[in-house]
């Protein structure tokens, strides 16, 4: 998306907690011509939300859009989790990750900004969750609610809030823990109305257009990018009933302990 927004001409702040690909990003954008720059942030710390605000707007002056892309996604059986506060919670990680950072940025930078597009999932977009993505689910929940409850109490500011729910979208990273396996991932493309998955430039078109003054008129609304996967079947992760307890041993013996530390 940052690399699509360069491409039309907007300067770029981009923030996250791992620096060298932020610099890559930076630096392929600067080769193009375009101005960007970057700040290491963990987006679960409140402090550092705000100092990379600061730092922005130090950077470009007034900020007018934010996108709030923060996430951290795994498979799990919920029944394995750890609920107890004094654990290192999978439920927590996941809330400090997705929730909590977008009500810091949206609430943290400055207020001359017009748009703030927030990355939710069709499972929180269609009111039908999902199984084995219980975390993940009740985070972007919570980021929707704040999207369609923020665009009425902010739009006499001209703030404008919409929400993209993705479907699958093959990403480096985020992939392998997403599709356990080969057999799982061609099962979910033969189960999709249009045999394939998301391309990247379809998502990164959706939110530079929504972004933009073409739609100045969208306020508050869910675009849901998935190719009708959702309306053939609810729940993007229900099919996982079908592995094998095996499978899910492998699967889970290769999470991070340590979930906090992962993201």
């Amino acid at each position: 998306m940052a690399l699509r927004f360069a491409e039309l001409g907007a300067r770029i702040f981009v923030v996250g907690r791992r620096e060298e690909p932020l610099r890559e990003t930076c630096d392929e954008i600067h080769r193009s011509g375009g101005a960007a720059a970057f700040t290491p942030c963990d987006v679960r710390d409140y402090a550092a939300v705000e100092a990379a605000a600061a730092k922005a707007e130090e950077q470009f002056g007034d900020i007018d859009t934010l996108v709030n892309n923060a996430a951290g996604n795994f498979m799990a059986r919920t029944e394995k989790l750890t609920p107890m506060p004094s654990t290192p919670s999978s439920h927590r990680t996941e809330r400090n990750i997705s929730l909590h950072p977008g009500i810091w940025q949206a609430l943290d930078f400055p207020k001359a900004r017009r748009s703030v597009l927030n990355i939710v999932t069709t499972y929180a977009a269609a009111n039908c969750g999902s199984g084995f993505v219980v975390p993940s689910a009740c985070a972007k929940a919570g980021v929707l609610a704040m999207t369609t409850s923020l665009a009425v109490e902010w739009a006499k500011y001209h703030i404008r809030l919409n929400a993209i729910a993705p479907g699958p979208f093959p990403t480096e990273g985020a992939w392998s823990r997403l599709m356990p396996s080969k057999p799982f991932e061609e099962h979910v493309k033969d189960k999709h109305p249009m045999k394939r998955f998301g391309k990247h430039e379809e998502l990164t078109n959706l939110a530079a257009f929504l972004i933009s003054d073409m739609a100045e008129y969208i306020n508050g609304e869910c675009v849901v990018i998935d190719g009708a996967q959702w309306l053939r079947g609810a729940g993007e992760f229900n099919d996982l009933l079908l592995l094998p307890e095996a499978a899910w041993e492998a699967m889970e013996a290769a999470r991070p302990k340590n979930l906090e530390a992962a993201y």
